[in-house]
């Protein structure tokens, strides 16, 4: 028995050096794919998005019944119990119930084949404008995290290389930008937009929306990044290139931003989830995308009528099912890009 163990212990301790032989020959783009595959959570991240994506982007291909703002005009009759009161010759109250035949368009649906989900309060089709608005809720997503990023790396990129002056004021501006209450400012551009309606489309509103969120979330990625360069720009290959004669902008844009990018892949992915639950709430509020556009967040709004919050949940709950999942989606990938990337993370 002890000469087993000695040989199995002897095995493990060989075994070591040719585990690690094997990482250090693996390139570093495998060893992060092998690091994100490895966890769960990542890849449940990974489905949900890949779900998402086909959802809103190639669903509205294959299930084309009904367009985003079309409205069923299917007529329904719908009939109604209305009590009148009256006093008979007996002084006594007396109530007659009659009952009203009502035709209407196909409002406030159930489920069906014909509707999946049924109809909204405008008798749209709710599984269309649900992948619709998937679509929209991503795309601002995206475009935003984008602009912010290019943003943040520019101004942060500069503020950390040169430092001094440079790097003061531009904090401060970063400071201001944190200081500055978003919300009473997109009440106030909403006031402006509403006011300007007759000349800015409704379907332009989004444009606005895009632009106020990267204005205001810029900030935390510039300081990411001056962080970042403050502790590169001090490498020897950063002062290699100081005495090659390098441009700045070479020094800046070819040897300090790539060396961020793990950082900054990271950052976008955390904040796409941010985003898209930020999108939502100002469009529940009606400061984002108005109807008849659909949004995740203006289909959720419908639930402050207390009707429809309580009877026809089939209108507002799968946009905010639809939200958790994208949230937790890019919440779950970005951390597993943040593990995956850590030079620190177990092989």
């Amino acid at each position: 028995m002890m000469e087993k163990e000695k040989t199995s212990s002897i095995d493990e301790v060989q075994e070591t050096p040719i585990q690690e032989e094997t990482y250090k020959q693996m390139s570093p783009f495998k060893l992060i794919l092998r690091r994100f595959f490895r966890s769960r959570l990542s890849v449940v991240g990974l489905v949900i998005l890949v779900f998402l994506f086909l959802f809103s982007f190639l669903g509205p291909v294959i299930y084309n019944k009904w367009g985003e703002t079309e409205v069923d005009r299917t007529q329904v009759i719908n009939y109604i119990n209305v009590e009148h009161e009256y006093i008979d010759e007996y002084g006594e109250k007396q109530v007659v119930i009659q009952q009203l035949e009502i035709v209407s368009d196909n409002l406030k649906a159930k489920p069906s084949l014909n509707h999946l989900l049924g109809t909204d309060e405008k008798g749209m089709d709710i599984f269309t404008r649900l992948m619709y608005g998937g679509r929209i809720s991503l795309t601002i997503g995206f475009i935003v995290v984008i602009l912010e990023t290019l943003l943040g790396v520019l101004l942060g990129g500069i503020a950390g290389y040169f430092g001094g002056k440079v790097d003061q004021l531009i904090m401060r501006i970063v400071d201001v930008f944190n200081c500055i209450p978003m919300l009473p400012i997109l009440l106030i551009a909403s006031a402006v937009l509403d006011s300007l309606k007759e000349f800015i489309d409704p379907s332009n509103r989004i444009y606005f929306l895009m632009l106020i969120i990267t204005i205001f979330g810029w900030s935390g990625c510039a300081r990411m990044v001056r962080g970042q360069i403050l502790s590169l720009r001090e490498q020897e290959y950063i002062v290699a290139t100081e005495v090659m004669g390098l441009p700045t902008w070479r020094k800046i844009f070819k040897h300090l931003i790539p060396n961020v990018m793990p950082q900054l892949i990271v950052n976008m992915t955390l904040g796409l989830g941010g985003v898209i639950l930020y999108e939502s709430t100002l469009s529940y509020l009606g400061l984002g995308v108005q109807l008849p556009y659909a949004a995740w967040g203006t289909m959720i709004s419908s639930s402050k009528d207390p009707v429809i919050l309580t009877y026809y949940m089939n209108m507002w709950l799968p946009a905010g099912f639809m939200i958790v999942l994208a949230v937790l989606g890019f919440n779950f990938v970005g951390d597993g890009l943040r593990d995956a990337m850590d030079p620190k993370s177990k092989k």
